[in-house]
């Protein structure tokens, strides 16, 4: 049963119009799949929208931008130098915190979500259906991925974003997937 702050615009309107046809409270509520105070409060006038949910905003804007400062002036710095630099400047947070707010490309997140949405829905008996797999390259030579760099997007090509490696490094291909069935695991050279 959801709170008056979940009620829809539509929802909302069905309460009205139920109420002014003679409807009680409970049948209402019985109706449109909410709770009996949830009418009420709608009805009585009380009903204000949640409040923001979630923790509250740790950094300012000027705070985020002296962050994008930071970043683009050296843009192969670790998450704990970015951190370490932040603070120095005043702005006090966590690891997390630092890399939520570097993260410049956002597109990869809204397809997740997206794809995510499309599927909340899913039964067991599709998802049993379900294969997902991946593979990762494991390097022996210079750590698993290299430096990282924190970029905007178009700035792909940039010297600034380049650093120079070695070409055919020693490597290994390790590749696994996972479904209802059973788990699979092969590594590849």
């Amino acid at each position: 049963m959801g709170k008056t702050a979940d009620l829809t615009a539509v929802q909302k309107a069905i309460i009205n119009t139920l109420k002014r046809e003679g409807k009680t409270q409970k049948e209402i509520s019985e109706r449109i799949g909410c709770s009996q105070s949830a009418v009420s409060r709608h009805l009585s006038g009380k009903s204000v929208g949640r409040k923001k949910c979630g923790k509250k905003r740790c950094t300012t804007r000027r705070g985020d931008r002296t962050l994008r400062k930071i970043v683009e002036k050296d843009r192969f710095q670790t998450l704990g130098d970015l951190r370490k630099q932040w603070t120095e400047s005043g702005v006090e947070t966590s690891r997390a915190t630092v890399h939520r707010r570097v993260l410049l490309n956002q597109k990869q997140r809204q397809k997740r979500l997206t794809w995510a949405t499309e599927k909340q829905h899913w039964t067991v008996a599709q998802w049993s259906k379900v294969l997902f797999s991946d593979e990762s390259k494991f390097c022996m030579s210079f750590g698993n991925q290299g430096a990282r760099v924190w970029r905007k997007t178009g700035e792909k090509e940039m010297p600034k974003c380049l650093k120079s490696s070695v070409k055919y490094p020693q490597s290994v291909m390790v590749w696994g997937a996972m479904s209802a069935a059973a788990q699979l695991a092969c590594q590849l050279s």
